[in-house]
């Protein structure tokens, strides 16, 4: 665990900033992500290339590193001849990567505080289909609880300084997943994927954001891999609904092709929103999907004014 202070007594006193996408560091390194587990196989096959992209946004000023859990679970790895105990040890490493890294940057700049957050991504995101973004799996909260459960225990028990409930697509699996991460102990954001002011799977804002209201262990709630301009109006229901700081990395505003599995469109990531977001009560702010470190130094350079 960092020493010093929490996350939470962090964004109490400011703003705190997140990393970007780290795929597109992935990738920028030279690393082929086109298999279904995505940055997950290279836990396995390259986990210095894992740590590598780390320090890049350690480098452009990120303050919080989001592990590369998010498409890592045990049923997904189960379909590569990969057994439980050593699926567990993958995931735990992806919280160990990122502390090793944290460690490195604080050895070089001695006092500078890092969090590492546990990436969990949704149900979908095993599929590897694009389900993530449509959520409505046809399954139970408590079906999906059974699901998340395993997986947020290896994570937990890897020792992050909280656990980062993200991409969500909908009230069924929110519920799911945040009385699993209470179950832990640890703090936990909950960041919804959204799209026209409504969750992925087509429920109002208020009503999702409700669920992380009241829960002690919540140190932020809000939204990631959506579009920019859906990001202000978001953080501002959030906040009003919970009470509590608001979490928000959207994406580049590019289109997810599922099928073809590339992105379409352009760029609409505009880091000077990033005043209108801390305002309207955003305190964990950073990048999604195409946020890179360049823009995630431009975000630390704004935050410092």
């Amino acid at each position: 665990m960092s020493s010093g202070r929490t996350l939470a007594e962090a964004l109490a006193e400011g703003p705190v900033l997140l990393d970007g996408g780290l795929s597109d560091q992935l990738e920028a390194q030279g690393c082929d992500l086109s298999d279904a587990l995505w940055s997950a196989r290279l836990l396995a096959d390259a986990p210095e290339q894992i740590e590598a992209a780390h320090l890049a946004y350690l480098r452009a000023g990120a303050q919080v590193l989001i592990t590369s859990g998010y498409q890592a679970t045990f049923e997904g790895f189960a379909r590569r001849g990969i057994g439980p105990e050593r699926a567990g040890a993958l995931l735990a490493r992806s919280v160990e990567l990122a502390r090793r890294a944290s460690g490195a940057a604080r050895r070089a700049g001695p006092g500078r505080e890092v969090w590492v957050a546990a990436s969990l991504g949704p149900y979908g995101a095993m599929l590897a289909d694009g389900s993530e973004y449509r959520g409505r799996y046809g399954l139970t909260v408590r079906e999906l609880e059974r699901f998340h459960r395993p997986r947020v225990a290896a994570f937990a028990g890897a020792g992050p300084d909280v656990l980062a409930l993200e991409t969500v697509p909908d009230v069924d699996e929110a519920e799911a997943m945040v009385r699993v991460a209470e179950e832990t102990g640890l703090p936990f954001w909950l960041s919804y994927s959204v799209a026209g002011g409504r969750t992925r799977a087509g429920q109002p804002l208020e009503e999702a954001f409700a669920v992380a209201a009241g829960r002690e262990a919540v140190v932020a709630v809000g939204v990631n891999c959506c579009d920019p301009a859906e990001a202000e109006e978001a953080v501002r229901t959030a906040v009003a609904v919970t009470g509590k700081p608001a979490v928000v990395y959207p994406n580049s505003g590019e289109g997810w092709d599922a099928g073809g599995r590339g992105w379409t469109g352009r760029s609409t990531f505009d880091p000077g929103r990033v005043r209108a977001w801390t305002e309207a009560g955003a305190r964990l702010v950073g990048g999604c999907c195409r946020v890179g470190p360049d823009r995630i130094e431009e975000l630390a350079a704004l935050l410092e004014r």
